[in-house]
């Protein structure tokens, strides 16, 4: 099978299982079977691109001309083939969790849940390999709608409110400012190809490409930077193998990696450089790191407070690419990794509390871990991974990171992203000492123990990624090498 061959397969053939899926929805055993075969799918794939990126190559694709210089084109490049190897990577335990999940949270429509992801991912590997920004928003918009019935699935009104806002700040940021600027773009340079070094120098005065600037990144909504972050805690009413969907596989990864394509292949580093065009907009990412962490501080509800951790790593890889130096760039693309790995498995834990425990609340965890150790254990691992602290994988892209506010010269920057360590450690460590170093409540239920294996397995498999990411990031930065050769190498 050629990189070609491959790169179609990833994009188009995924959404076929949908039918499928369908098709098989009073066999439940047959339609899970048809959701693990397609991950594993999907992930071949995707490993067949990425070796063909990592060796040098860059596999192509165009399906349609729509318009003179508007083409529906895909085309593999290091930055979205590490997008597409996180969401196909963690897309096979999230689909073994969900089956857990569902089977032992009892959830009802299990079918149409199951039939949603594949069009999810087929969206996500879309927006991956997108050759220009009109295809990137095609896949982009399809990724919003394929995930709407996804965090309406429970039905209640708190779901069909939390799916009404999902829908209208993503869409209505895209459309009214996304949108825009790609209109914009294209006026001014005549292309909506990405390039590498960027299409606009020559283009745009400072003031304008400031302004343009803005224009994508609050416009790419599912990067979450506020005020447009609401969609994301409204979404946690959904089932928690959703959350894992929205905040490590694909929604929120796919708007902080559009961040990072934008910045090197519309812009530019020099560019931005030369103009101060996202210094602005580095401090916004700074405010909202920090002021999200403050809020969920305040949050006794397990899966708010997560989502507004959520809220604030997103806005570490948006620092990263708004500094516009090389340690930037190359640490907001290990972050995706790293955050991803951290974020899913504190997910995970999440669920599994709620289908073995029935608890949602911080508040309602005391004692939990002599019950369920694994469980607070993984949990344990991936706050340290998330707060960017030995032995977790974050340790290396938030050292990039606060290497890349030194190298921009921005100590407030570089004392938000100390701060928002603190306060990731503040409100993620107390569910692990509440758990552990608490008695159980006078009167708790008997007979709690570990969630089902299927939703066991995951959460450790992922837990113990964010370990093995700390002893080798070095095949990460290898993938992202091409697009700073210079950047070192990481490792103990």
């Amino acid at each position: 099978m050629t990189a070609e061959h491959a790169l179609a397969l990833a994009i188009f053939a995924t959404p076929l299982a949908t039918p499928l899926i369908a098709m098989a929805r009073n066999h439940p055993n047959l339609r899970e079977t048809v959701t693990l075969a397609t991950a594993a799918g999907l992930w071949l794939a995707v490993i067949a691109i990425v070796s063909a990126v990592h060796g040098g190559s860059q596999p192509a694709l165009q399906v349609a001309q729509i318009l003179p210089g508007m083409a529906l084109a895909f085309s593999a490049e290091p930055l979205g083939a590490l997008f597409a190897l996180v969401a196909a990577t963690l897309w096979i335990p999230t689909a073994i969790y969900a089956i857990g999940y569902m089977r032992g949270h009892h959830v009802p429509n299990q079918t149409r849940f199951f039939a949603c992801f594949p069009l999810a991912l087929a969206s996500a590997m879309g927006i991956a390999f997108a050759d220009n920004l009109f295809t990137l928003f095609v896949f982009y918009e399809l990724l919003t709608l394929s995930t709407y019935p996804l965090v309406a699935h429970a039905g209640n009104e708190a779901a069909q409110r939390g799916a009404r806002t999902y829908l209208f700040l993503l869409m209505g940021t895209s459309i009214g400012l996304l949108l825009p600027a790609l209109i914009w773009t294209a006026m001014a340079t005549g292309t909506l190809e990405f390039r590498p070094g960027g299409i606009l120098a020559g283009h745009l005065p400072p003031h304008s490409a400031a302004i343009l600037y803005a224009l994508f990144l609050f416009g790419i909504g599912k990067a979450a930077l506020m005020p447009f972050h609401r969609w994301l805690p409204g979404a946690m009413v959904a089932p928690t193998p959703v959350s894992a969907l929205l905040h490590a596989v694909a929604v929120v990864k796919a708007g902080v990696f559009t961040v990072l394509k934008v910045t090197y292949y519309i812009f530019g580093l020099e560019f931005l450089q030369e103009t101060g065009a996202s210094t602005i907009l580095a401090y916004v990412a700074g405010f909202t790191l920090v002021a999200a962490s403050l809020v969920a501080l305040t949050q006794d509800n397990l899966k708010a407070r997560l989502a507004y951790s959520t809220v604030s790593q997103l806005s570490y890889i948006i620092l990263g690419a708004a500094t516009a130096t090389a340690a930037g760039i190359m640490g907001g693309g290990l972050h995706i990794v790293m955050h991803a790995f951290g974020k899913i498995t504190l997910f995970f834990c999440a669920g599994a509390i709620l289908v073995a425990a029935h608890k949602s609340r911080v508040s309602e965890l005391d004692g939990l871990g002599r019950r369920m150790p694994l469980t607070f254990a993984a949990f344990a691992i991936a706050a340290v991974s998330v707060a960017g602290l030995p032995p977790g994988g974050g340790t290396w892209s938030k050292w990039l990171l606060a290497t890349a506010a030194m190298e921009d010269q921005q100590p407030l920057l570089l004392a938000a992203l100390l701060f928002s360590t603190l306060l990731n450690l503040a409100y993620l460590m107390p569910v692990v000492g509440r758990a552990f170093f608490r008695p159980l409540p006078a009167g708790s239920a008997p007979g709690i123990s570990e969630a089902p294996l299927a939703c066991l397995l995951p959460l450790c498999f992922t837990a113990l990624a964010t370990l093995a990411l700390f002893f080798w990031p070095d095949p990460i930065l290898a993938l992202l090498s091409p697009l700073h050769p210079g950047v070192f190498a990481l490792g103990p």
